[in-house]
Order: structure tokens, then C-alpha cells, then sequence
């Protein structure tokens, strides 16, 4: 049996700092393995950041800057409630047409034949008191009414609502009772178009008429003639009554009859026919088919063409009549053939 030999001290050290290079290396190599894979993944964090950040970048530009009703009523869920809004509307629209009108105040179960609509302004005290004086005194306007005329002054809200324009109006109406105030309508020279709408869709609601007529508080008028003419007329359904013109399109801003739209109207820029505003007549269903459709009529900067363009979708029967048509004859005042 061999005996082991001693262990000298210089090979016990060369083992010792055999053992600590391999350990060295290994954590050497451990730090590597380590380096790299923090390395490896803070790439990947920094591509993955960019990637989401080129993709959030192309769903803001895919993304409609302003959503429409449309798109509300799909994310929140309201398509059955979009469904009865339309049918409540359909069914509103149907009732008017057949007569279920709000607001039924001057009705006396007897049919008026004509309401006529006299336009004014909150300057027009001294027009209105003038023709108070004359063929719209409280006694006429009496006799008038036994005859089936209705007169009364048309006139909208101030811009700044109670104000001591709007009062004035009130007190005036109180001691006249002469007045169709039309609250929902701010009383503009821009605004002539929407009045004209909330004038017929008004007068039809309260007063139920043959014939709804429209005439400027400046112009001279025998109504004797007016109603002369439209007894002519008795019966006739569709009718659009005036002086009837066209004529050039103003495209030039700053210009009187300035039509910010003109470019509607086509290369030629004339207005299509129609009746001229100082006084123009619609029969009562005229009168109700823009009562029923006032929210879908388009108004354009004039009442006159307005109006018109709203007969042109419809059965309107075209009536010119000379003796609407009006001049100018100082102080802005308009005469007609009919005086």
C-alpha cells in the first residue's frame, strides 16, 4: 500500500490560485451574460416604444378630428333612440298637416278670408300711428274683421331680450291690440328671410285664412284693391301671388342687395323668379307647407328671392300682378298701382 506524499506549501498555493482564476472567470463571464441581457432588453424597450409611438401617431391622424352625430349614436349605444326621434318627427310633421296646429287663440270655427301681415321695425311708431289714421284705425280694422280680414303689424324681439325696445312694443301692443309680436324672431335687417318664415308658420297657426299677405308698413296701399283682387282668386289652392321679377345677383360685398351666396345661383347669377318683397300673397296651404318645413327651408340674405326659391320645390302656381308692383317715392316710401 502507497504511502501519500506530503503536500508541499508551494503546491497548496498554486491550487488556491488555480481555484480563484476559474471562479474570477466565471463571474466574469456571469457579468457578460448580465450586461447583455440588460442590454438586450432596454433595445428592446426603445423599439417597442417607438413602434407604439408611430402607431399612436398614425391613429391621430386616422382619426376624424370632429366626430359626427352619426358616430356619437354609434359608440353610445342610441340608435333606438335615434329611431324614435325620426318617428316622433314624422308624426308631428303628419299631425300639422292635417290640421292638429298649437297655439289655436283667434280661432272662431269661421274661416278668415285673408290675414294680412304688416311689416314694421321698433323705428316705425310714426309709419304705424299714420296708418293708424288712416285705413287701419280700430274702426276699420273692426269692419275689416266682420268682412273675414285679419290686419295686424308684424315685428320680432330685440337682440337684447326686455329690453326698452322689446318694452316699448309691449306697451304699444297693450293700448293698440294691433300687433303679431313674434317672440322666438330677433327683429334684424339680416334677419328678414327666418321672419318671413316665422311670420307664415305663425299667422297659419292662429288665424285659418284663404290668403296670408305680406306688405312693407311703407307702402301706400288701398286695400279695397288688394281684396278686390283676391276675390278674383277665391278657391284657388298653390297660389303665389306678387309682382312677380328676376334680375342680376349682387356678388360684390359692401353693395345694397348684397347675396353672400351668390355663387348658388349658378354662372349667370340671376335670381330665379319670384315676388317681389314690398307685398306678396300665399294660399293657406302655401302658408302651411312652410309652417311644416320652416326647420329645412334655407333662407338666403333677401326675403323676396328666399321665398321664392321655397315655392320652386312645390306646386306653386305663379300669378304676376301688375298692380303689386311698387316705386319708390321719397322718405323711402313705395307706391303700388293698387292706390
Amino acid at each position: 500500500m502507497e504511502s501519500s506524499l506530503p503536500v508541499t506549501a508551494s503546491e497548496r498555493r498554486s491550487k488556491s490560485k488555480n481555484a480563484s482564476s476559474k471562479s474570477y472567470v466565471i463571474m466574469v463571464f456571469l457579468s457578460c451574460l448580465a450586461w447583455l441581457y440588460v442590454a438586450g432588453r432596454m433595445w428592446q424597450d426603445a423599439e417597442n416604444r417607438t413602434l407604439l409611438a408611430n402607431l399612436l401617431r398614425k391613429a391621430s391622424h386616422q382619426r376624424p378630428r370632429v366626430l359626427t352625430v352619426e358616430d356619437k349614436l354609434v359608440v353610445l349605444g342610441c340608435k333606438d333612440m335615434e329611431r324614435r326621434i325620426v318617428e316622433t318627427e314624422m308624426e308631428l310633421t303628419l299631425a300639422k298637416s292635417q290640421g292638429f296646429l298649437k297655439n289655436h287663440l283667434h280661432q272662431t270655427g269661421k274661416r278668415l278670408f285673408a290675414f294680412v301681415g304688416v311689416y314694421t321695425g321698433f323705428g316705425g311708431r310714426l309709419r304705424r300711428n299714420i296708418m293708424r289714421g288712416s285705413w287701419m284705425s280700430k274702426d276699420a280694422l273692426a269692419k275689416l274683421e266682420e268682412r273675414g280680414i285679419v290686419v295686424r303689424f308684424v315685428i320680432g324681439r330685440s337682440v337684447n331680450r326686455g329690453d326698452s325696445l322689446d318694452r316699448n312694443i309691449d306697451e304699444e301692443s297693450r293700448a293698440t291690440k294691433d300687433f303679431l309680436i313674434l317672440d322666438g324672431h330677433e327683429e334684424a335687417q339680416e334677419e328678414l328671410a327666418n321672419k318671413a318664415k316665422k311670420f307664415f308658420s305663425t299667422a297659419v297657426q292662429l288665424w285659418d285664412a284663404e290668403f296670408y299677405i305680406k306688405i312693407d308698413d311703407n307702402v301706400d296701399l288701398k286695400l279695397d284693391g288688394l281684396i278686390e283682387l283676391l276675390e278674383s282668386r277665391h278657391g284657388q289652392d298653390s297660389a303665389y301671388i306678387g309682382c312677380m321679377k328676376s334680375g342680376d345677383v349682387v356678388t360684390e360685398e359692401g353693395r345694397p342687395w348684397y347675396e353672400p351666396e351668390w355663387w348658388k345661383f349658378g354662372d349667370q347669377k340671376s335670381y330665379l323668379r319670384h315676388a317681389a318683397g314690398s307685398i306678396f300673397v300665399l294660399s293657406k296651404n302655401l302658408a302651411q307647407y312652410i309652417n311644416i318645413n320652416s326647420a329645412s327651408l334655407k333662407a338666403y340674405a333677401h326675403e323676396d328671392t328666399s321665398v321664392g326659391s321655397w315655392m320652386m320645390g312645390i306646386q306653386a302656381t305663379y300669378i304676376d300682378d301688375t298692380s303689386l308692383c311698387c316705386n319708390y317715392s321719397g322718405q323711402n316710401d313705395k307706391v303700388c298701382s293698387l292706390v
